[in-house]
């Protein structure tokens, strides 16, 4: 008969040997492209991800402030309701880097996400959709910073 106690260890002992054999970290390291956070423009990292040109469209959705009041701290979102969506992006076009936040993502998942992010200055802000096929849709927005979050 299992006891909670033998269990526990047993799963401590397992966790221990998936850790010195590196199993974990090789997912974190699989899941990041460095090249593509360490992007200048937004087409750059768009490239990076496998997008090609982007295009506009009214089908990807941009949630963020029209004004900022603190740059260390800007909440944005991106969703959209199509279908053959491989990645959804957010990128702060004037940030030293560009790319803020990267979404994998599939049919199986409803493409809608949130989070936050640091913004030195008023910039356009981008939510990019890059589908199965490789093309990249987008819609952007100008947020203005009061009180700046990237020390410059």
């Amino acid at each position: 008969m299992q006891t909670r106690r033998k269990v526990l260890h047993q799963s401590a002992v397992l966790a221990s040997l998936l850790a010195s054999t590196g199993f974990f970290p090789q997912f974190a390291h699989a899941a990041f492209n460095k090249s593509a956070f360490e992007s200048k423009t937004v087409a750059d990292a768009v490239k990076a991800i496998g997008g090609g040109a982007i295009a506009e469209s009214k089908d990807i959705t941009l949630t963020a402030p029209d004004i900022a009041e603190n740059g260390a701290v800007v909440p944005l979102g991106v969703s959209t309701g199509l279908s053959g969506v491989k990645h959804l992006l957010l990128l702060v076009e004037k940030n030293p880097n560009v790319l803020v936040a990267l979404f994998n993502t599939n049919d199986a998942v409803e493409s809608n996400f949130i989070t936050r992010s640091k913004m030195g200055q008023s910039s356009d802000v981008y939510a990019v959709a890059i589908m199965n096929d490789g093309k990249a849709l987008y819609s952007k927005k100008e947020v203005k910073v009061t009180l700046g979050g990237c020390g410059g």
